[in-house]
């Protein structure tokens, strides 16, 4: 069944415990981004807001770093709550170290991709990852448009990934919503990343039993 993560980038962030209390019990896990105005235009949540959320939920965190020298970071991020841990492939010249670091600390590791970057370059990593985030928009604002292609990109990497007998997660990021989510489900995602369809919806818990109920058509 497919996993929702709910993206506090879109909650009311004076509310931000309470945004998070209000949702846990209808979603998977809880996406944190984290963004250097370096990496990406803009600047978002960095340790000490973690700390202060690990203490708010039980949930599983997913931290996404889009940073410049994650190395730098990884492990203090590790120790303040992070569960898993999304490193861009565009960020590091040594990503293979970091993945295996995160690992070695505890936490499930992902690679994170650009919409620029094709899926064959994750050739030599995809057997030493939990999982791949395919980012379905520009990285740095939430809000933004889903881009069409990426939903070849998810069904690619889902046809790598059965043929090298993997189980590693499909994780979509970016423009997910009520129009899309069934068929980026239905193509070979494993979870989605959603931030206004939970924060900003009246409607979200229908939204995601709708989701739930969607199941992998997926042919070989």
């Amino acid at each position: 069944m497919v996993k929702i993560a709910a993206s506090i980038l879109a909650c009311d962030l004076a509310r931000l415990a309470d945004e998070v209390k209000r949702v846990e019990e209808h979603v998977d896990m809880i996406h944190f981004d984290v963004m250097d105005g370096h990496f990406v235009p803009n600047i978002s949540f960095g340790l000490p807001v973690l700390k202060a959320l690990r203490k708010e939920t039980k949930l599983p965190i997913s931290v996404h770093l889009m940073i410049t020298n994650p190395e730098d970071y990884i492990d203090r991020f590790i120790e303040e709550g992070a569960d898993m841990v999304a490193i861009h492939y565009e960020s590091t010249f040594h990503l293979h170290r970091l993945v295996h670091r995160v690992k070695d600390l505890g936490a499930r590791a992902f690679v994170a991709i650009n919409p620029h970057t094709p899926i064959n370059l994750l050739s030599e990593i995809i057997t030493d990852v939990d999982g791949v985030l395919v980012m379905s928009v520009n990285p740095g604002f939430s809000g933004q448009r889903f881009i069409a292609r990426s939903l070849e990109k998810i069904r690619n990497l889902r046809k790598m990934v059965k043929e090298l007998g993997l189980e590693t997660e499909i994780m979509v990021d970016g423009g997910v919503n009520e129009e899309n989510a069934s068929i980026l489900v239905k193509n070979g995602a494993t979870i989605l990343v959603m931030g206004y369809g939970i924060f900003r919806n009246d409607n979200y818990v229908e939204l995601i039993k709708s989701i739930k109920q969607e199941r992998e058509e997926f042919a070989d």
